[in-house]
């Protein structure tokens, strides 16, 4: 029985990896390449609870088809060319961008970040995980600039107010009198709930992270059953838009913080109030607390009132 006809995305991967030889016979395309080829990397990247918390190696090979600049290769000009750092930078881009569970996506926005400069066409990237077992796991793409999807730059993103609510916030009688008037403000305020029990304790460091983040979390949804006002959102996009919008958002703390590259140093209220104030450049954080030095300009509103 015959073998299936390759298809011409796999053709493509199988020459863009192929020797120089090969390619310049089975194509014969007028376009260089550029190659980063075994670049390794240890990152914290996977979908299964075991791959939390555990870093492994990466393996990358990436190769950018590039429109030649004759004119700058004779003269030996650096600034018309792509240069090799172009594809080390995107790895470096995305692996700090935030914690992701798929070599897919990683791949997808490497090569998403790679076609960006003007002269890339088209680009091929591998990317293995090593440290899975007695083998090696990976996955392959080619993407050319038509087909690319779009990178989101953000631009000129909403600055917050963050608000640290107290324990006992979502039974305070003045509670509706202060969403009234934040709801009324254009500008974005961000809540974040303190909850008004002790979380139980876990043996498991990984266990304990993710029932404090809960415990804030449920503290959350508590305001949400409070007012309607209260809308909870837990995702970088959904933040960017609700802020975006304006008036009010709630926090739930746990898919950003377990997805962050540099997270909080611990789970504490006060600890992600001023994490999350400074990842999203807050104009402003107001706590219970006495105020502490950093980025952020911060002041304390012992109770609601003082908000």
């Amino acid at each position: 029985m015959s073998s299936p006809m390759p298809s011409p995305d796999q053709e493509a991967l199988r020459l863009a990896f192929a020797a120089p030889l090969d390619r310049a016979r089975a194509t014969g395309l007028p376009l260089d390449r550029i190659s980063l080829r075994e670049h390794l990397r240890e990152v914290e990247i996977g979908a299964f609870q075991q791959e939390r918390g555990v870093r492994q190696r990466l393996r990358f090979d990436i190769v950018a088809e590039v429109t030649p600049d004759t004119e700058a290769i004779l003269s030996d000009d650096v600034d018309g060319i792509l240069s090799y750092d172009t594809l080390i930078e995107a790895i470096d881009v995305e692996m700090e961008a935030e914690r992701l569970n798929l070599l897919e996506t990683l791949a997808e926005r490497l090569a998403a970040r790679v076609l960006l400069h003007d002269r890339v066409a088209r680009v091929f990237v591998r990317i293995e995980k090593l440290d899975r077992g007695p083998h090696v796991l990976g996955v392959e793409i080619v993407r050319a600039r038509t087909a690319a999807p779009a990178i989101a730059v953000a631009k000129d993103a909403p600055r917050p107010r963050v608000i640290l609510l107290a324990k006992g916030a979502q039974d305070d009688d003045g509670l509706s009198a202060l969403l009234d008037r934040l709801s009324a403000d254009t500008a974005p305020t961000v809540l974040i709930a303190t909850p008004d029990f002790t979380p139980p304790s876990a043996a498991n460091p990984m266990a304990q992270r993710r029932v404090s983040l809960l415990a804030v979390e449920q503290a959350a949804w508590r305001l949400a059953a409070r007012d309607r006002r209260c809308v909870v959102v837990d995702s970088r996009t959904e933040l960017d838009w609700s802020m975006r919008r304006g008036g009010l958002t709630v926090w739930a703390p746990s898919r950003l913080v377990l997805d962050a590259t540099h997270g909080p140093t611990d789970e504490a209220p006060l600890t992600l109030a001023r994490w999350f104030a400074e990842t999203f450049h807050a104009v402003e954080l107001v706590t219970p607390h006495d105020p502490g030095a950093g980025p952020v300009p911060e002041r304390s509103a012992r109770t609601i009132a003082d908000i």
